[in-house]
């Protein structure tokens, strides 16, 4: 009896499947190979077609035409065909019959085939998938999810229920594939508590030994950078199957994903390198032209000068054959780079202008956007586009549209605003929030230069609106009650005047009221928005460190840096400051495999500045396997960015030789600084010719004064004097020249130098040293962190520093020649008054 039991089941499903395969009309539908033989059977067998004759004789049409699309009937075609007319009918009068897998193929098969998104048949299916929304499986939700997004219903309320669903059922989704197609299409409507939610719940997944593949990993790296989210432990994770499977890439996921790291700032050695290498490979293995201009966007920013000028050889011939929108990004691709090649950017920006009938709002901000970066510009282009989105934007009411067109057209600098413009922005500020206020308020901020726009008393109503903003950007801090939602608001608008004239100090009062906020979690980008504020706010900086020591295992290692940067940049020493440093530094120091080169260079900078060199992190650095490594990354870099950690690598080395001389750390920049130096083409100021000639009368003679000296080490002093024993100034010759080669001077016991052409016994190099804004920390006397190193550096050098702050010097108390030389000559002799 048990034994029938058992076999019962198994004998039911038996009998299913019998009953299922035993319908010939079907099996004849699943074995058609092209759309003609679905067409025959259906006009044939129309009267005898039930509810699945129907739904898999559409899938199988689109399967089809998926599959072999070069020789299949064109959309319209296949649309138009009497029997698939007949189809559409039948799938109409069937769709209550439908199993939910069945509803949802068929609405995605004919939504894939262009069918109007108002055609009846697929509004009623939309409705049937609303009402079936809650019981559907994961896999029929999201595919539910990509047809709302085909028919432009991706931030609907109908995508919203989507959402909601997905929330009730996220524990039940078991599928990397499912779910991050989910979180792209839901992302524009998610809370961020789901968005969280569906973050940890991709990072469990992917932490399985089931194997997970690309395109997944890519939309889960897409779904960060849609979120303005850069959570690190996630993308370590993707990127690890990245560099797995990079060889089983295709091009256009190999192109995305360097395009996503790019603009995530998210740069991992490793990955970076072996794109670079593929990329330089398919290059030359191009088949179309729009193939090409994909290869040409994710390679051109990290090529070679020599592979520059290939890839632009190439693509001016190639220019007219790419699709329009592809030569968007090409543009945009250019400008980044800092792409000088007249020809090839005319050809660009005329392909371009040439479509300009086709490009929708988003791409006309796009070209905008990237085409005033670029050296060689098209006067006739700019005119076009400024003619353009002046008429859409009178005719558009989405307020962040609105913006982007803003931005846009303040760009442009052909002719005065219109007013109707002008009453546009006015009418969509109260909707705005605080990186679209950032953006209108710097947009109007260069229209009212003059010599970007005639103002023709129009200027009231510049400041008008200007007055209108900064009302609302400060009602809107004001009235922010958590301070996740402040930093989220806060991430793109790091920049422009408005910013720091008008709103620092209440985003950190805003700060201050939601300290008890403040966690691990968001620490690190706080941290970055009080240095970038540029004040020393003792609480905030006190709260940061304290849930740092308190979670320092929990938060990324390369987050850290961010956290200890606030604190070196500002040269403020939270209570704790042993234990805070030693902790920070024993994580990372736990992880350094976590760190790809040109992290781990600025991470030892940023210790440097505080006067911490752990000698594991110093040697690792300092080590010739690891900088063949850090050049090959900053191949990948942009120039600009690749020099500033070249820049950090210099003043690190500096630091270590100079503070740190027992780790035997050689000095091998002095070529690359001899090079900075012939480089460097900053004007003087005016005002150190007239500090020189004071100088001058104090001592008796310009002679014993010399500006601009360049020290051991490459650090330029802005003026040296040489004092005797007696305090008496030592005229300034050749012999008295402190050499900037390391190479032949020598050091003392005590780790000061000593000068290879002696000076008179007893005598001082004095530095004078005048310092400018930048160096000071907003609203106060405190000197930051790199002035400081720079300070503490001359020290060892073996001069006395003297500082003059702008501040001091431009002050009410100062003003004539008298004072100015009285207060010079109590700053150099300080120590005899």
């Amino acid at each position: 009896m048990f034994c029938w039991r058992k076999a019962l089941p198994f004998s039911l499903r038996l009998f299913q499947m019998r009953s299922i395969s035993s319908d010939p009309l079907l099996d004849q539908l699943l074995t058609c190979t092209n759309q003609f033989q679905i067409f025959q059977l259906v006009g044939i067998h129309k009267s005898k077609l039930t509810v699945q004759h129907v739904g898999c004789a559409i899938n199988t049409l689109w399967e089809i035409q998926k599959v072999k699309q070069s020789v299949s009937l064109s959309f319209e075609a296949v649309r138009n065909h009497p029997e698939f007319i007949a189809l559409r009918i039948l799938a109409e009068n069937k769709i209550d019959f439908m199993n939910d897998t069945t509803l949802v193929n068929t609405l995605y098969a004919i939504i894939r085939f262009n069918v109007d998104a108002h055609d009846s048949l697929v509004q009623q299916l939309l409705v049937e998938g609303w009402r079936r929304l809650e019981r559907f499986e994961s896999e029929t939700l999201s595919k539910f999810s990509v047809c709302l997004e085909k028919i432009d219903l991706g931030t609907s309320p109908l995508m919203g229920q989507v959402a909601n669903a997905v929330n009730t059922n996220l524990d039940n989704i078991q599928n990397i594939r499912i779910l991050s197609s989910l979180m792209m299409k839901t992302f524009p409507v998610t809370s961020t508590r789901l968005q969280h939610r569906l973050i940890k719940k991709a990072e469990s997944l992917m932490e399985r030994r089931d194997y997970v593949d690309v395109h997944s990993v890519r939309r889960v790296v897409q779904f960060l950078f849609f979120m303005k989210y850069d959570y690190q432990p996630l993308l370590d994770k993707c990127n690890q199957i990245f560099v797995r499977d990079i060889k089983k890439m295709s091009t256009d996921t190999m192109c995305i994903v360097t395009g996503l790291y790019r603009q995530m700032s998210f740069k991992q050695f490793e990955f970076q390198v072996m794109a670079k290498s593929s990329l330089l490979e398919l290059s030359n293995l191009w088949n179309t032209a729009d193939h090409f201009g994909k290869i040409f966007c994710a390679l051109f920013p990290m090529a070679s000068q020599e592979t520059r000028n290939r890839l632009e050889d190439d693509l001016v011939i190639l220019a007219d054959k790419i699709h329009h929108i592809t030569l968007v990004y090409i543009l945009e691709c250019m400008a980044d780079a800092e792409c000088k090649n007249p020809v090839l950017i005319q050809k660009i920006c005329s392909a371009i202008q040439e479509n300009l009938d086709l490009y929708q709002r988003f791409y006309l901000c796009k070209i905008t956007d990237a085409a005033v970066c670029l050296p060689c510009q098209s006067y006739e282009l700019f005119a076009d586009l400024q003619k353009r989105l002046t008429a859409y934007m009178k005719t558009c009411y989405v307020p962040t549209t609105v913006v982007m067109m803003t931005r846009s057209l303040s760009l442009l600098t052909l002719t005065k605003v219109d007013e109707a413009v002008l009453a546009k922005i006015d009418a969509i500020i109260p909707q705005c929030n605080l990186s679209d206020l950032n953006s209108i308020a710097n947009s109007i901020i260069r229209w009212l230069q003059p010599v970007q726009v005639s103002r023709q008393n129009k200027s009231g109503l510049y400041e008008k609106v200007l007055h209108k903003v900064s009302r609302h950007g400060l009602e809107r801090i004001k009235n922010i009650d958590h301070i996740d939602n402040l930093l989220k608001e806060l991430t793109y608008m790091m920049n422009g005047q408005w910013l720091q004239n008008m709103l620092i100090d209440d985003i950190l009062h805003t700060c201050r009221c939601l300290l008890h906020q403040v966690t691990w979690k968001n620490a690190p980008f706080l941290a970055l928005v009080i240095s970038y504020c540029n004040t020393p706010c003792s609480e905030l900086l006190d709260k940061i460190a304290e849930v740092t020591v308190e979670n320092v295992t929990k938060i990324h290692p390369t987050d850290l840096n961010r956290i200890l940067y606030a604190f070196v940049n500002l040269n403020y020493d939270p209570p704790q400051e042993e234990e805070f440093f030693n902790m920070c530094i024993q994580h990372i120091l736990a992880n350094l495999h976590s760190f790809s080169p040109h992290l781990l260079v600025l991470v030892g900078f940023t210790l440097a500045v505080a006067q911490y060199f752990p000698e594991e992190l110093i040697k690792s650095i300092f080590h010739i396997g690891f900088l063949s490594k850090l050049d090959s990354e900053l191949d990948t870099f942009p120039p600009d960015r690749s020099a500033k950690i070249r820049m950090r690598l210099m003043q690190l080395n500096r630091a270590v030789c100079l503070e740190s001389p027992e780790y035997q750390v050689p000095w091998f920049h002095e070529e690359y600084c001899r090079q900075m130096k012939q480089r460097d083409t900053n004007t003087k100021r005016s005002i150190y010719p007239q500090i020189h000639l004071y100088l001058g009368d104090i001592f008796g003679g310009i002679n014993y004064a010399k500006m601009f000296v360049t020290t051991p080490y490459y650090y330029t002093v802005d003026f040296e004097c040489i004092l005797s024993k007696n305090k008496k100034p030592i005229a300034y010759m050749d012999e008295n020249k402190l050499s900037s080669n390391v190479g032949e001077v020598q050091w003392g016991l005590d780790n000061q130098l000593l000068d290879n052409k002696s000076l008179p016994q007893g005598a001082q190099r004095v530095a004078i040293e005048f310092l400018n804004p930048v160096a000071f920390c907003r609203n106060s006397s405190k000197i930051k962190g790199l002035n400081a190193m720079k300070r503490r550096h001359l020290e060892i050098l073996g001069y006395y520093v003297v500082q003059i702050p702008s501040f001091e010097w431009n002050s009410m108390e100062l003003g004539t020649k008298d004072t100015w030389i009285n207060y010079l000559r109590k700053k150099i002799f300080a120590n005899e008054l």
